[in-house]
């Protein structure tokens, strides 16, 4: 096992509802084909006096700001104080904390988003967990398909790590900053307290802790 792609080393757990389907992993990635089937369950669960369920499989925080135009598809749940502003897409499968935002034509698709994430503007979040207070400048993206349409690997210190998965985004450690349009490639995991810097293209894995300037120069913060 790979211990610093681990989900205790990159994420916090008291900072998301989706803990009870993430303690369970090894890798985060492991968790992505269950959690349509998690929300189901979860949303079932939360209580009518704090959560409204607006159509089918939609469960949205009554402290939560969701503008007329956004367009939100279950399974979704949306928690409390988070703001999905205008022309966001969320096409299903998507658990977003509490405290989070979710910005202008930014699209959300089977990610789980811990609290206090932001992905503000322009942005495309699919098949990915964005770890606690997290941040995506404008424009950066997650690719989760890779061109070939091979199954998705995960590069790490040499290694490649198999996921059997056709699609695989990012998965991002808490408090990570990804600057603006920025692309992270199919697998990228990017540790705790990490910043990328704008422009960047990101594969394989960012050690916590760390400056990613580009490919082959990355440096530590000090």
């Amino acid at each position: 096992m790979y211990d610093k792609l681990t989900v205790s080393n990159l994420f916090n757990l008291t900072h998301t509802a989706a803990a009870p389907l993430l303690e369970k992993r090894n890798y985060p990635w492991e968790a992505l084909p269950e959690i349509g089937d998690f929300i189901i369950r979860l949303g079932q669960t939360l209580s009518p006096e704090e959560y409204e369920k607006r159509g089918e499989n939609v469960w949205i925080a009554k402290s939560a700001n969701v503008f007329d135009s956004a367009y939100i598809n279950g399974p979704a749940i949306i928690g409390p104080d988070t703001e999905v502003r205008q022309c966001a897409f969320i096409r299903g499968n998507a658990l977003v904390g509490a405290g989070c935002v979710v910005g202008n034509s930014t699209e959300l698709k089977n990610v789980i988003l811990f609290d206090g994430v932001q992905v503000p503007h322009y942005n495309y979040v699919g098949d990915s967990i964005l770890g606690y207070k997290s941040h995506m400048g404008a424009g950066s993206i997650t690719s989760n398909v890779k061109s070939d349409k091979t199954l998705v690997k995960i590069s790490a210190e040499g290694e490649h790590i198999e996921t059997g998965l056709k699609k695989v985004g990012a998965m991002l450690g808490d408090h990570v900053e990804v600057g603006c349009n920025s692309v992270l490639n199919p697998g990228t995991v990017i540790g705790r307290d990490s910043i990328i810097y704008p422009l960047s293209m990101v594969r394989g894995f960012v050690p916590s802790r760390s400056i990613y300037k580009h490919a082959g120069e990355i440096a530590a913060k000090i």
